[in-house]
């Protein structure tokens, strides 16, 4: 459930949509603390109980930092902000209305899950007041004990995303814009990763151009939420680039007025676990494919939404 990362960071396993899938970070500095994605509302049992192990009081957390509103990412937001009083909650500037009245996203999240899957998976999703928001634009930053935290929009996943730059460990907090990678994805060169293109919001041009954003960082590390740390090179970010430019041609190879989440389906997923297994991959096929199956649903309806709004200009 927890795993020590070098540089004072805890990876902490959300429990949420099974295990290794949705990750968030402890961060400490000094004394004190900030907490990077939120899970959902049984995430907050799991820091709690990490906090004891380390005798941190709840008061030591400083920040609650979503990357951006999906509620994979925000999911747990509300209930971490009443479990730890002294905490602000930061935010993009596109994803404070939604904090501070959820109802959009809950209705949202309901009529793609249904009432009955969303009550069990996210329960109840309360507002967060205004005066506990810190929005931050782009080039912000927060400091806790002597560790500074650099925010950086990263549109291209959503418009409402930004990725959190860490100096002392030279890592990005990346949420989804650089990628997806479970540990079923590693190979003998490092992880595999292929780009989350969720809908509605989804751009590859301007993914791309977050990506190059972060490289030009020259980062060692990248802190996936889904799922973990991994070593990054140039290759890394250039390979998703490269696999952004084979989805657009994907949806443009489908015939005028086909190109549907239905039809992109089992062809991106052909793709991507053919990219993975190139990459040196050894996991079992069928497993991988039972590992992604939701990413490439959601990725193959959200590359279809981008699609029609391209075509309409």
């Amino acid at each position: 459930m927890y795993q020590p990362l070098p540089f004072d960071i805890t990876l902490i396993d959300s429990g949420l949509m099974g295990k290794e899938t949705v990750a968030c970070y402890l961060i400490e500095s000094q004394g004190e603390f900030a907490i990077i994605e939120t899970g959902n509302y049984q995430t907050s049992p799991r820091v709690e109980q990490l906090l004891e192990q380390k005798q941190i009081s709840k008061d030591q957390i400083r920040y609650i930092i979503p990357t951006h509103v999906h509620l994979d990412h925000a999911g747990g937001a509300s209930v971490m902000m009443d479990a730890f009083p002294n905490a602000k909650l930061v935010i993009h500037p596109r994803g404070a209305r939604h904090m501070i009245d959820p109802s959009k996203l809950i209705a949202g999240a309901k009529a793609v899950y249904g009432e009955e899957v969303f009550n069990e998976t996210y329960g109840e999703i309360k507002p967060i007041a205004e005066q506990r928001i810190i929005v931050a634009e782009d080039d912000d930053s927060i400091t806790f004990g002597d560790r500074t935290l650099v925010f950086r929009d990263t549109p291209g996943h959503a418009a409402h995303h930004f990725c959190i730059w860490d100096e002392t460990s030279k890592g990005w907090f990346s949420g989804d814009t650089f990628g997806i990678g479970y540990p079923i994805q590693d190979t003998p060169k490092g992880r595999c990763l292929f780009p989350s293109s969720t809908p509605v919001q989804f751009d590859p041009f301007k993914q791309k151009q977050s990506i190059q954003l972060m490289l030009s960082y020259q980062p060692n590390y990248i802190y996936l939420t889904h799922y973990g740390a991994i070593e990054v090179t140039k290759e890394k970010g250039e390979y998703l680039c490269q696999q952004l430019d084979q989805y657009i041609q994907l949806a443009e190879a489908q015939p005028e007025g086909k190109a549907t989440g239905e039809a992109i389906e089992p062809l991106l997923m052909e793709h991507t676990l053919t990219k993975i297994a190139e990459y040196g991959c050894s996991s079992d096929r069928e497993a991988i494919k039972k590992a992604i199956t939701m990413d490439i649903k959601l990725n193959s309806l959200g590359l279809a939404i981008w699609y029609e709004k391209y075509l309409v200009g």
